[in-house]
Order: structure tokens, then sequence, then C-alpha cells
């Protein structure tokens, strides 16, 4: 017999299997009755009053130590973005996450399967937080395609804050057309050095490095890329930060570097090469 009652109830962790409770003294439902389990979308949660309840416990990955403001700062963020709707993750990412506070902006990713109004969260995390934000919306698709060519997204996921943890398996394909465009970035502090500050100057010789670790298939992080800069160019990236370069010794350097990159990206595209 078809029953029209709905009872509403929540998941509920088990030792074995996930499992809903719902009450013994109840009109239909008997014992051994077939049922269909469906979620409640945000629109269905709000016409009916239950509050949503926001995420409080957050993934840190690769974090060693981070500033007690910055994790209340996350956990605002992540609540603003609940509120407004029901993405599958939400990570937050960047220099926001570098000791200190010397970040222009917070780097968040939004990952979902649909749409969502970017500019009306934006817009409600500045006005709470204070602070400018790069939002990026993506679904989990192209999240793997990103990681898996493109050195800026192993960047970015090499460590992060996260509404839950985020596992991939990205095998990597090198599209040499993208990395080009990435690299005519670094070309900016050849043709503006003087014009150029530390931060600025740092952030255009890690990008350039970066593309040099993933043509060498070698694992892009932080750590790994300024150690690799170090090593390079025989000077601590504390100096490229603070503007205390050697200009002639530097650029020789970099445009050297910049240029190597440059012709074993330029020979892989005339050769039609899409992926290593």
């Amino acid at each position: 017999m078809l029953c029209n009652m709905e009872i509403i109830a929540k998941v509920s962790r088990g030792s074995k299997m996930d499992q809903v409770y719902i009450p013994q003294k109840r009109e239909g439902f008997a014992l051994g009755s077939y049922v269909i389990i469906k979620s409640l979308d945000l629109k269905m949660i709000k016409t009916i009053g239950i509050k949503k309840k926001i995420t409080e416990k957050l993934y840190f990955y690769n974090i060693k130590e981070i500033e007690p403001i910055k994790v209340e700062i996350a956990k605002k963020i992540i609540k603003i973005i609940e509120e407004n709707n029901d993405s599958e993750n939400i990570i937050i990412t960047g220099s926001f996450l570098d000791k200190g506070f010397n970040f222009n902006d917070i780097d968040i990713l939004i990952i979902n399967k649909t749409k969502i109004n970017i500019g009306h969260i934006r817009s409600k995390i500045e006005k709470n937080i204070g602070t400018n934000t790069h939002l990026i919306l993506l679904n989990k698709e192209e999240l793997i395609k990103g990681l898996s060519s493109d050195p800026l997204y192993q960047m970015m996921l090499s460590r992060y804050i996260a509404k839950k943890r985020f596992i991939y398996h990205a095998k990597q394909k090198i599209n040499y057309k993208i990395l080009d465009l990435h690299l005519l970035k670094s070309k900016t502090l050849i043709d503006n050095f003087e014009f150029l500050n530390g931060n600025e100057k740092y952030y255009l010789t890690r990008n350039m490095i970066s593309i040099l670790l993933f043509l060498q298939n070698k694992k892009i992080t932080k750590e790994i890329v300024d150690k690799e800069t170090e090593q390079l160019f025989k000077i601590k990236v504390e100096r490229i930060k603070q503007n205390i370069l050697e200009k002639d010794k530097f650029l020789k350097k970099y445009k050297t570097l910049y240029n190597e990159i440059f012709n074993k990206i330029m020979e892989n595209i005339k050769n039609g090469s899409e992926q290593k």
C-alpha cells in the first residue's frame, strides 16, 4: 500500500553503514516497507525552517602552522558560502596561508556542479571580512583536468584549507599552448624590472620556475619551487621578496632560464606535441 506520509530525518554515522533514524510512533512506514530517501535542497530547507548546520571542522593540507585569526576567517568564508549555496567543497589557498599578513587577496575555489552567483558571494565575503577575494567556480572534473595540465593548479592545491578533504589522481598531460600563455606573464619581469616591487618579482619568478618543474615532470609545491629558485639563482627568496637584488646578475640568469623554457615550449608546439 502506498503512503503519502513524509518524515524528515538526518543521516547519521553508523559503525558499518550510515543510517537514518525515524520515530517508532508513526502512521505508515510499517517495518519491512520500501521507502525512497532523497536529499533536501537549500530552498526546501529554508521553507520548512530547518537550520542548516554549517561546517565547523576544517581540513588542513600541508599546513604546518597558521595564525588562529586566519582559521576564523576561513571558517567565516566557508559559512558565508554555505549559507548561500550547497557546494561540494570549498578550498582556500594561495598567499593567505603564508606566515604573516602580507597577502593582497584570498584565493577561494568553489567546487560545484551547477552555476552560482559568484559576484553576490564575493560581495558578501568582502563586506564581512574586509579583504579582497579571488573566487574560482568549477566542477570536480574541471579541477582534475586543471591539475593534470596546469602547473598553477598544482601550486594552488599543494596546500590548502578546505571544507572537506580533497583526494585526486591526475595523470600529467602537458598542453604546451597553455604553458606558453603562462610563461608570457613572467616576461613582464624582464621588460619592467625597475617598476616592479619585490613581491611582484617573486610571483613572476615562481611562475617561471613552476613551469620549468612541470616540464621536468616534478612535483610542484611552494616549498619545492622556492628551493629550486634559490638553487638556480644562488639567492634566498626573501631577498627577491624584499627587492634586494643585483639587477644585472639576476636578470642575466632570469633571461637564460626564460629563453630555455620558451624554446622548449615552442619546439613542442611546432612539432604538434599536445601531451607528454
